[in-house]
């Protein structure tokens, strides 16, 4: 028994690929990469490169820092 070949999968367009410099003040374009509990989406699911995935968690943190985005929006325990 063999099994059908599965289609190639399409890669997910780059949200960034425009974007030169990613800055912490950008609240808007950082909002898209985290999620509604306030975690950062993985690179997987944002379809950044690597190195553009660490320059938006580096940004997301700073934006964090200088409270713009929120650490997280479900109350934690203890």
């Amino acid at each position: 028994m063999s099994r059908a070949p599965r289609p190639p999968r399409r890669r997910k367009p780059n949200p960034l690929r425009d974007v030169e410099t990613v800055d912490w003040s950008d609240v808007s374009v950082l909002r898209t990469f985290v999620s509604d509990r306030g975690k950062i989406r993985s690179r997987r699911v944002t379809g950044l490169t690597g190195q553009q995935q660490r320059r938006v968690a580096t940004a997301i943190r700073t934006a964090r820092e200088m409270a713009l985005l929120p650490y997280s929006s479900s109350p934690g325990k203890g």
